[in-house]
């Protein structure tokens, strides 16, 4: 497209834009917010870390503010109490998913559980999803793949360090390991590609929310999409040939196997019509879209935070030592002894939480909130980043405090700390992460001795985007405990 048709088409928006304003106004009584620009709206307000961004913005307008992204209008929530109206009172309201230009070609049209639109589809895939992977019979069930896959990268620390300190990159430790779990539990074996292929792929891209960008394709950004998804698509589709081609073959190996995929293969043969492959590759993707880099950073940042606070790592020694046999490697049943751990992970969640502004639903109608007129199709994005780190509602807001979540139960406090979200459409695989981020954090501080790579502290910088990475991923020394070294050599 020339860029004589481009500006004809910005100045066409433009004038339809003031055309609309002007003779149809609008008179509702919406949320404060600070002045928009044509066109762009508050989209320009967005930096590196929107978290941060927002949070200042709240801090100005109050506890709900009006905004628009491009042509989106956005209610944006920074208080549990507004949270909590959201969430209950109009929690039908605003289960639904905003559409993106991402969801449609990396969500198979929509489809995929987390982005799906509000409707029978979705409870379906939900309950199938719940079904396979997150009910309690399937993380009892898969249990010891976790527990293998632990022992397998504790193995591999222990053969690299060769009895002695050595530096890892824990970042590169955290996402393989989460790799080979979720790859063996959709398709009974260990991952061989690139971490790469299913990558954070959600971010405030201007193409999403200025219409024009988009229909121009911005810096190729949807041309980007696509090839990306074509290249997840042939990997996930191999998965199912694979595991069709062990069924037609009558292996016996088959039956053994107990599998994602095996089990959504049987469904389609009951299902034809509904269960088709890409239905049975949005379900598969979901292990690893939502269940890899998003559980490797929690990792990430609780270790950042323990090198720190030594003492923090110290105490949480202490506790696997005093509640786990001699001899005995830590496993999944023990983590319900380990409340202290479970502490620290929180406080992780509550500081950083993977999803600062959760994934953002979409109001299917008007409602009112404190009063204010939200219209239907109105983004809803709760900074739960704010939330957690709020003065009002935490004491020593800041502060790497574990102490502060004893006795709670599950550690959650109403809607002060939500870091997984709330009603219908939280996240699904919450108590799974929690159990995967546990039993890795819990087996390396077992059996290894861990500290900064030099006297200065682990540097805690956000980067950008709709998760929270950290800017420089994690190195650390490490060096076997001298009194695991003899389980360890027999690994």
């Amino acid at each position: 497209m020339s860029m004589e048709v481009l500006y004809c088409s910005i100045a066409l928006i433009i004038f339809i834009y003031f055309i609309l304003k002007h003779l149809f106004p609008q008179k509702r009584n919406l949320p404060p917010g600070p002045l928009a620009l044509t066109i762009i709206g508050h989209f320009h307000l967005l930096k590196s870390a929107p978290q941060r961004t927002l949070t200042s913005i709240a801090n100005q307008y109050g506890p709900i503010v009006f905004l628009r992204f491009g042509s989106r209008p956005v209610l944006l929530v920074s208080s549990p109490s507004v949270a909590e109206q959201c969430f209950t009172r109009h929690d039908v309201v605003f289960a639904n998913r905003p559409k993106f230009l991402a969801s449609k070609h990396l969500g198979y049209n929509y489809t995929l559980v987390g982005i799906s639109p509000y409707g029978d589809h979705w409870r379906n895939i939900r309950r199938v999803t719940a079904i396979q992977t997150f009910s309690a019979t399937s993380l009892q069930l898969s249990s010891a793949t976790r527990t293998e896959e632990t022992r397998f990268a504790v193995r591999e620390l222990f053969r690299a360090s060769d009895g002695g300190k050595r530096r890892v990159n824990l970042k590169s430790a955290f996402v393989d390991f989460l790799f080979n779990v979720m790859t063996r539990l959709a398709a009974g074996k260990r991952w061989s590609g690139s971490a790469s292929l299913f990558g954070p792929s959600m971010s405030f891209n201007a193409c999403e929310y200025i219409p024009v960008l988009g229909w121009v394709d911005y810096k190729g950004f949807e041309k980007k999409l696509v090839d990306l998804q074509r290249r997840r698509d042939e990997f996930l589709q191999g998965l199912i040939d694979e595991h069709r081609n062990i069924r037609t073959g009558n292996s016996s190996s088959a039956e053994k196997r107990k599998t994602m995929v095996e089990a959504l293969l049987l469904l389609q043969k009951s299902e034809p019509e509904y269960y088709t492959d890409n239905i049975i590759k949005g379900i598969v993707v979901l292990l690893f879209t939502a269940g890899t880099h998003t559980s490797a950073l929690t990792m990430e940042w609780a270790m950042s935070l323990m090198l720190n606070h030594p003492e923090v790592l110290e105490k949480a020694r202490k506790e696997i030592d005093s509640n786990i046999q001699p001899g005995h490697l830590l496993e999944d049943s023990d983590l319900a002894k380990l409340p202290y751990l479970r502490c620290i992970i929180n406080e992780t969640l509550r500081l950083f939480p993977i999803a600062p502004l959760l994934l953002p639903h979409l109001s299917s109608e008007d409602c009112v909130i404190e009063g204010y007129d939200i219209p239907r199709g109105t983004m809803l994005l709760v900074n739960a980043w704010a939330i957690q780190r709020d003065p009002n509602v935490w004491e020593d807001a800041t502060m790497f405090k574990p102490e502060r979540f004893e006795g709670t139960e599950a550690g959650r406090e109403g809607f002060k700390f939500i870091p997984f979200g709330m009603g219908r459409r939280a996240c699904p695989g919450a108590a799974l992460a929690m159990r995967l981020v546990g039993l890795v954090l819990g087996t390396f501080i077992q059996c290894f001795e861990w500290e900064r790579v030099g006297p200065e502290l682990v540097d805690l910088e956000e980067g950008s985007g709709l998760t929270v990475p950290k800017v420089k991923p994690l190195e650390a020394l490490y060096r076997p405990r001298p009194a695991m070294l003899s389980l360890l050599s027999h690994l």
